[in-house]
């Protein structure tokens, strides 16, 4: 990877919100290539607005914020970004893998020809998923589990340097959502940082960085530190299970 910053993504003093309405306010962290970033909290949190301030989507309200050494939306080819709800339009005839493809979008360009790297990792993105399997079945007839595992493929082909990844297991079953955490391994194993936002506690165990919100800062540090009780209390009213 080129060009690639001591810190994958800086925030300082971060305020994240809509126009000058702010949700989350006093960001702080940092994190290196390789590193898995949780985001936890319930519906409403702020998850998803950080998420999409570090895709670019919605500016800053406050603070300072670099995404590979610059601003958030500077580098589309090196962030992907899965949203918790992806468009995609159910009135065209698109195959599971024409959605896919549709991710070295941004390495081809508009009128760009499909090589047979590209065609590899449309392939590889598949099979990893497991979207191999109803991959010439049109979106629209697919389940919900199965369009996520769609949607995480097309993300997988952008071959980014960062992954926003908004709920990815949400709708997947225990085979799905062990192979989205083996999934997750293998990208940081090759210095792929991931920031993953979820409501479920057992998907942060093996965070570098738990980032606790509640529409504000309620803990950041290791899972251990950020996930005790009286700080789950004040998110989701219990505590966890000993």
């Amino acid at each position: 990877m080129t060009n690639t910053p001591e810190f994958s993504i800086l925030a300082e003093r971060l305020g994240v919100g809509y126009g000058r309405q702010i949700v989350v306010d006093n960001i702080e962290f940092t994190t290196s290539p390789g590193a898995l970033v949780v985001l936890i909290g319930t519906n409403g949190s702020g998850k998803s607005t950080l998420l999409k301030t570090l895709a670019g989507m919605i500016t800053p309200v406050s603070g300072r914020v670099t995404v590979l050494g610059s601003e958030p939306g500077k580098s589309p080819r090196r962030v992907a970004y899965l949203p918790q709800h992806p468009v995609s339009s159910h009135t065209l005839p698109l195959r599971a893998r024409d959605v896919v493809a549709m991710g070295r979008f941004a390495h081809l360009g508009l009128f760009g020809r499909e090589s047979a790297i590209d065609r590899e990792i449309l392939q590889s993105s598949l099979e990893r998923t497991g979207a191999i399997e109803f991959a010439d079945k049109p979106l629209r007839d697919l389940s919900g589990g199965q369009q996520q595992r769609t949607h995480l493929a097309q993300v997988l082909t952008r071959r980014a340097e960062i992954l926003l990844l908004d709920e990815p297991t949400a709708g997947l079953d225990i085979t799905g959502r062990q192979a989205t955490a083996k999934i997750i391994a293998q990208e940081r194993g090759h210095g792929v940082t991931v920031v993953l936002a979820t409501h479920e506690l057992s998907e942060a165990k093996d965070a570098d960085l738990v980032i606790l919100l509640a529409q504000r800062v309620v803990a950041v540090g290791t899972p251990d530190a950020a996930l005790r009780d009286e700080y789950l209390r004040e998110c989701f009213g219990f505590t966890q299970p000993h």
